[in-house]
């Protein structure tokens, strides 16, 4: 199993409707094969200066793959994530067990 996890700041103020319309935009990532548990979420602590997560699962190294190549993975990335993110931190972990 694969834990994508990415902390992100965007570029928008808050609650603005920019802000609303790209958080609506992530959870198309939901909608590509392999990717389980999605979550779009509010940071809550104010010990970083990321603003919010996502995070998803994979069975596979495979369906990690299939996820970061797909075309509506690669056109939110490019349209959406670079113009509008200020900051993010992504990590990827695998189980010990």
């Amino acid at each position: 199993m694969i834990q994508h996890t990415i902390v992100f700041k965007l570029k928008h103020p808050p609650g603005s409707l920019e802000e609303k319309e790209f958080l609506a935009d992530t959870f198309k990532f939901s909608d590509i094969p392999g990717v389980q548990n999605f979550k779009c979420l509010r940071q809550t602590s104010k010990q970083n200066n990321y603003d919010f997560g996502i995070s998803m699962e994979f069975t596979s190294q495979e369906d990690y793959d299939r996820y970061t190549h797909h075309p509506v993975h690669q056109t939110l990335v490019k349209e959406r994530w670079i113009p509008e993110v200020s900051a993010f931190l992504e990590i990827d972990y695998a189980s010990l067990a």
